[in-house]
């Protein structure tokens, strides 16, 4: 049996899921404008479940906790047109923030504002002709750090940015025509969706 398919010859050729295939899209740039085709690298969301430890004479148990879902860091070329700078600045105004002007502003952000500036975020993996393979959902997602990245005489880099966004929970759906794993509970097919 080969590694990844019985026989590539006989036109069953499988590949793996590759890293350099993937799309990004924030809903907030605006329709037909969501996909940033300038994104370098994407993190998939993830999440860490909490333990409680509890003892029992000589005997240690462990009992599932909390979940909670760890930030997802985006690295972002400047394409120059349209002005990334510009336009995550605006988003982060459009989320309720700004430099105060005097004494009386009193405004602040709030998690409405701030995710409805950003809208969905999704990370797409693709397979090698374009279909989705695996698309994953930021609910509630807004920004927590944005760096305009640096600059350097020696250096002739393209101007890169990063943003850390925030989330409540992610969705994730999973586009195939073969089986999908899911545990002891045996194999699904088709289309499978799981964190809904």
């Amino acid at each position: 049996m080969a590694f990844w398919s019985e026989n590539y010859t006989a036109g069953d050729i499988r590949d793996p899921k590759r890293k350099f295939r993937f799309r990004v899209d924030f809903q907030g740039f605006g329709e037909g404008n969501s996909f940033l085709w300038w994104a370098k690298t994407a993190a998939k969301p993830s999440f860490q479940i909490a333990s409680t430890e509890h003892k029992f004479l000589n005997h240690t148990f462990y009992y599932p906790g909390t979940v909670t879902w760890q930030d997802v860091a985006i690295t972002l070329v400047d394409p120059g047109d349209p002005d990334m700078v510009a336009s995550f600045t605006a988003m982060v105004e459009g989320g309720g923030y700004h430099p105060p002007t005097n004494a009386n502003d009193l405004s602040t952000m709030t998690k409405s504002t701030a995710a409805s500036s950003l809208g969905y975020v999704t990370v797409t993996q693709i397979g090698a002709n374009g279909a989705d393979l695996e698309k994953w959902t930021l609910w509630n997602a807004f920004i927590t750090e944005l760096k305009y990245g640096d600059l350097e005489y020696g250096a002739d880099d393209l101007t890169e940015i990063s943003i850390t966004l925030k989330y409540d929970w992610a969705k994730l759906e999973v586009m195939t025509g073969g089986s999908v794993a899911v545990g002891a509970d045996g194999e699904m097919e088709g289309e499978t969706r799981f964190f809904q």
